[in-house]
């Protein structure tokens, strides 16, 4: 049953011409859509011009499908990036897929133009990999295998490609993180929301606004789809309307839990998130404030031995922080939480009792710490 709010609670994300913000596609639900249609036409040697596919999130999109070279031994095609109305550098870019059959069974995956190749160790891909990143490797996987499958074909080479690639990445961190050549095919859930302040600032004040009219008195901050999930497992007794995603937004998340008197605030994160937090920026969105290793490794001084603090000092990535031989000590990653939390907290003006959990790429709890009382 839906309470009889305002409008303005229930319609959010207005753009400032007072349109509804739309949202777009990644870049890897775009090359999925390619790769099955490269695929699909050169299995059956007929042009299509539209694909569908399903999203992680179980939607079913149909795209547009270009096709520029169809021969028997390999099909080019691709997908014009629709990003809505987020500011994306890759909007408009042509997702390009040539994909021809394999003996090797499975999918190989190649970097072409314009897509990068991973060179520094932190990241979710193997030094010398093409950055595809392991979710739009698994949804081409879960596209194109059936289909082989029932034309009894063993694999497919999948070469994905971007025109004007390693320009776009000038716009990004990429080179920074060892990305190299061009951009990454990214994405979790396949679909991409408006990256604006106003609207996505306003969406979460306004969850949490319906929250507790609604009678709750906790909320659980999360910082995207991952974090969010993890959260619904360790909660499963809490409404779905407890669970508030902030993105990068954590600073606008826990001022709106405090405006509308939430007794307590869990913020569920992840390592790199973590990282910009313990200096306190509450934005942390990848292309604002780099994270302040050399913070970090003060941090560890007082804990680690010397050669782990000039490990981090010198690390590349907070997800390189979670991949060090031998691990870094829990204490640390108890620490760095302890000190996100303090900033958090008085950031809230010490509203509410505050818990904190950092969790790895599994959802698994890496540490967790609460100041406060629950008021």
């Amino acid at each position: 049953m839906e309470a009889d709010f305002p409008s303005q609670v229930t319609k959010i994300k207005k753009s400032r011409n007072r349109k509804e913000l739309r949202k777009g596609y990644t870049t890897g639900a775009c090359a999925t859509a390619a790769s099955l249609g490269a695929l699909s036409q050169l299995l059956t040697n007929e042009s299509i011009s539209t694909i569908q596919i399903t999203l992680p999130t179980t939607e079913q999109v149909t795209f547009n499908l270009q096709t520029i070279l169809q021969t028997p031994q390999q099909v080019t095609c691709y997908v014009i990036k629709d990003a809505g109305d987020d500011p994306d550098c890759t909007d408009k870019a042509h997702i390009t897929t040539t994909v021809s059959l394999t003996d090797k069974p499975g999918i190989t995956f190649v970097a072409g133009n314009g897509v990068a190749t991973v060179t520094l160790p932190g990241l979710e891909l193997a030094v010398g990999e093409p950055a595809i990143n392991p979710v739009p490797r698994k949804m081409i996987r879960e596209h194109l295998l059936p289909l082989l499958a029932k034309y009894s074909q063993g694999g497919a080479r999948v070469e994905i490609s971007v025109p004007n690639g390693e320009k776009m990445a000038e716009e990004s961190i990429a080179k920074r993180l060892g990305l190299i050549g061009g951009i990454s095919i990214l994405g979790t859930r396949g679909t991409v929301f408006p990256y604006s302040t106003s609207a996505y600032s306003a969406s979460i004040r306004q969850n949490i606004m319906v929250a507790k009219a609604q009678g709750l008195d906790t909320v659980y901050l999360t910082t995207g789809s991952r974090t969010e999930k993890a959260a619904m497992e360790y909660f499963p007794q809490q409404p779905e309307l407890a669970f508030v995603q902030v993105g990068d937004f954590s600073g606008v998340g826990l001022r709106a839990a405090a405006r509308y008197e939430m007794k307590h605030v869990e913020l569920v994160t992840m390592i790199g998130k973590l990282c910009k937090l313990t200096a306190g920026n509450m934005l942390t969105h990848v292309s604002g404030r780099a994270i302040n290793f050399n913070h970090l490794a003060d941090i560890a001084a007082t804990m680690c031995k010397e050669q782990d603090v000039d490990a981090i000092r010198h690390a590349l990535t907070g997800r390189h922080l979670l991949q060090m031989k031998p691990p870094l000590p829990d204490a640390f990653f108890e620490q760095i939480c302890l000190v996100a939390a303090k900033h958090c907290i008085a950031y809230a003006h010490h509203s509410y009792q505050f818990s904190l959990r950092l969790v790895d790429f599994n959802g698994a709890t890496i540490a967790r710490v609460t100041l406060g009382e629950k008021q």
